[in-house]
């Protein structure tokens, strides 16, 4: 059996410890046998009978209606920017000016993203929103947090205006149900991994339950059981199938393929502390972030 840490948070497949206030503190980690449905269905089922307490209710779904707008938007936002290749935006700073400013756009996200992993960020993270529930909603407001570096990384870029290569007919055809198929690949990764968490579900409806969050154990079902790292490689793939290309995108492209590099090796050392034996064995049966093909399946 593996120790839980009793404020570990999941999130883009890395463990984001926070302070164990107020139902903060972890509950056991789901059984073999569970499934991420069963899990799912528990968590938004509890929803529909949340105990008494009025104002904690209203805050929790304000939380969650905020949380998920804004992902929703961060999403669409990146899905279409990139997809044009960066072209078009709300940016307007002049150029050269342009440059610092969209550098520090794109190295916002990876940046905050990271430093928020870590213990000091956990802590910060549970101070965030006052009172006895800042611990329970750490994941909602990390996602929160990330969705508006999102937002703000693809609303606010200045374009060059440069476009070096757009496809067309059949190509473009081609090169947007690649672009899409990313797209459904990173879900299902994110899915794989416990959609409660990636999407910052899991703060808001375990303060609305007034319960203490359930987190999912170590991910290594569906697309985990071929790779790794299906998450990060889902995103970048994300990167380099638009049909159309940039300067901008090139940019894009790069430095967050760089993130996609560094950010799982911190993560895996965070997994390896965390759960120990299971971890080694499961990275020693799992490839990084190419199948391999083999000719048994674990089971």
């Amino acid at each position: 059996m593996t120790r839980q840490s009793r404020n570990g948070v999941i999130l883009m497949q890395a463990v984001m410890p926070t302070k164990p206030d107020g139902g903060a503190r972890q509950a056991p980690a789901d059984g073999p046998r569970a499934t991420h449905i069963a899990r799912l269905g528990d968590l938004v089922c509890g929803a529909f009978r949340p105990p008494a307490g009025r104002a904690r209710i209203l805050a929790a779904l304000g939380i969650g209606i905020a949380v998920h707008s804004v992902f929703v938007l961060a999403v669409l936002a990146m899905i279409l920017a990139m997809y044009f290749g960066m072209s078009g935006s709300f940016g307007a700073v002049p150029w050269p000016y342009a440059a610092l400013a969209n550098a520090a756009l794109v190295l916002q996200f990876p940046i905050v993203h990271s430093l928020l992993l870590t213990g000091r960020g956990g802590r910060l993270l549970a101070r965030i929103v006052p009172g006895p529930y800042g611990g329970t909603l750490a994941t909602s407001t990390y996602a929160l947090i990330a969705s508006l570096q999102l937002l703000a990384l693809f609303a606010l870029w200045t374009p060059s205006g440069i476009v070096w290569w757009e496809s067309d007919g059949i190509t473009r055809v081609a090169l947007t149900s690649i672009y899409a198929a990313s797209w459904l690949l990173l879900m299902k990764a994110s899915f794989d991994a416990g959609a409660e968490v990636q999407s910052g579900a899991l703060g808001w409806l375990s303060m609305l339950q007034k319960r203490k969050p359930r987190f999912p154990d170590m991910p290594t079902t569906g697309l985990f059981r071929v790779i790794r790292q299906p998450i990060y490689v889902a995103f970048a793939l994300t990167l380099w199938t638009v049909p159309v290309w940039t300067p901008d995108q090139l940019v894009l492209a790069v430095t967050l393929t760089a993130y996609c590099l560094l950010a799982p090796l911190l993560k895996e050392r965070r997994f390896a502390v965390r759960y120990g034996a299971r971890f080694q064995a499961y990275k020693r049966r799992v490839p990084y972030a190419f199948p391999m093909l083999r000719k048994g399946h674990d089971s």
